[in-house]
C-alpha cells in the first residue's frame, strides 16, 4: 500500500507500538472496572500508569470514557496526564533529536 510505503518502517512500528499498547490497555481497564464491581484482585494503578507512559494512553481515555473507569479519582487522573504528556514530550524528542527516527 502507498500510505504505508510513504510512511517508512519506523513509522509503521511506531503505529503499531501504540496500537498494541491502546487495545491492551483498554482491554486491561474493562477487566479492571469488572474486577472492581466483583469484588475481585485489581490491576494496579503503577501498571495502567506505566503502560500509558510507554503509549498506551489513547486506550486508557477511551476506556475511561466507555467503561466509566477511574474518571473521578482525581489522584489517579493527576497521574494519568502527566504520563500523556511525558509520553508526547518523548515521542516529540525522538522526532526532533534522533535523526532518520521518524523524519
Amino acid at each position: 500500500m502507498a500510505v504505508f510505503d510513504a510512511l517508512g518502517p519506523a513509522r509503521i512500528a511506531l503505529l503499531a507500538w501504540y496500537a498494541v499498547l491502546s487495545v491492551s490497555l483498554f482491554v486491561m481497564y474493562g477487566m479492571d472496572k469488572a474486577a472492581a464491581e466483583k469484588g475481585r484482585w485489581r490491576t494496579p494503578e503503577l501498571t495502567l500508569h506505566l503502560v500509558s507512559l510507554a503509549g498506551g494512553w489513547p486506550g486508557a481515555l477511551m476506556a475511561q470514557r466507555v467503561f466509566r473507569h477511574k474518571t473521578r479519582k482525581q489522584p489517579f487522573q493527576t497521574v494519568f496526564w502527566f504520563t500523556v504528556v511525558g509520553n508526547c514530550l518523548a515521542l516529540a524528542w525522538l522526532t526532533v533529536k534522533v535523526p532518520g527516527v521518524l523524519g
